[in-house]
């Protein structure tokens, strides 16, 4: 298999240009789904198509940090690696999307955060990958190679385990992503005992309010009415796969 960038920025910000009526709706579905009527031919359903100026704001930052760039260069590397030649021959496209977290009424960060993660099989049977920049976000190179292999490297993961069922089965994907990637930015402090010790208790577990907390935390938790269970770190569980 190897990956190849699918330039996404302009076509967005064509789209972005017109004013935030049906017929700027329609053209966002005309990209969506191309010729292939109520599926999908271009991965853009991560952007809100009714998006407010601040997210163009956002994607001007991404292009003039010549992001697609940076992204095509970092899976130009990824395509040299060992492990990507035991999987059968395909092309993967990669596309960025810009979620957008601060405005976006239908977007809630966390939800959308863990289904780009850990629901890809739609996007890998048709051959996609999308990293996801959130508009909360302050971008910068590092950010985006390392976001850019994080999202390869599920692809590559639900190649051969396309499901996840309990938290155990999350957590080795996220340990398998970390593992192979040398990492530049710092990775922020969780009390890696507590966390430790609630996975050992709820690997086994398939309660998604469960796998959630552990991975996203209690005010996470609290925003969708689920139960807490004292994480108090944001994000909690993927700081804790690349401490272990």
């Amino acid at each position: 298999m190897i990956f190849e960038l699918l330039p996404i920025v302009d076509k967005m910000l064509e789209i972005y240009q017109k004013p935030r009526t049906f017929d700027r709706f329609q053209d966002y579905l005309t990209l969506l789904q191309g010729e292939t009527k109520g599926d999908l031919a271009v991965p853009i359903s991560g952007f809100n198509p009714m998006a407010k100026e601040h997210v163009v704001e956002k994607l001007l930052e991404l292009k003039a940090l010549n992001t697609e760039q940076i992204i095509e260069n970092t899976i130009f590397e990824l395509n040299k690696s060992e492990i990507l030649r035991g999987y059968r021959e395909a092309v993967f496209k990669v596309s960025l999307t810009v979620s957008d977290d601060l405005k976006g009424g239908w977007t809630n960060r966390y939800t959308t955060d863990y289904d780009s993660k850990f629901k890809l099989n739609a996007l890998i049977n048709r051959h996609f990958c999308t990293p996801i920049f959130r508009t909360s976000e302050i971008y910068d190179p590092i950010l985006i190679r390392e976001r850019t292999l994080e999202y390869a490297f599920r692809t590559v993961y639900g190649l051969s385990k396309p499901k996840h069922k309990t938290l155990k089965e999350h957590v080795e994907q996220e340990v398998f992503v970390a593992k192979q990637i040398t990492y530049q930015s710092k990775t922020e402090s969780c009390d890696i005992t507590f966390l430790n010790d609630f996975y050992e208790k709820h690997k086994e577990t398939d309660d998604y309010s469960i796998i959630f907390n552990f991975f996203y935390g209690d005010m996470a938790s609290k925003s969708l009415g689920f139960k807490t269970h004292r994480i108090e770190e944001d994000m909690a569980g993927f700081k804790y796969v690349r401490k272990i």
